[in-house]
């Protein structure tokens, strides 16, 4: 299962999802939904813009869990 570190990433960073959700123009609903693994696909508009405003790479934002 495909996992995101985006809580980390923030709280490293010290943002907050909501200043999240202002700058990448997305719902806190649709951002936690992808926090929590409720979603089947994401953009790459999204990986870009996760990219873009966490300061990381994909590699950092994004980790596999074969045993989940």
């Amino acid at each position: 299962m495909i996992h995101f570190n985006i809580e980390k990433l923030l709280k490293d960073k010290k943002k907050s999802k909501y200043w999240l959700c202002q700058n990448m123009n997305i719902t806190s609903h649709n951002l936690n939904r992808v926090i929590k693994g409720e979603t089947t696909s994401i953009s790459f508009k999204y990986l870009e813009d996760l990219c873009k405003y966490l300061e990381c790479s994909l590699d950092e934002l994004i980790y596999f869990d074969k045993d989940a």
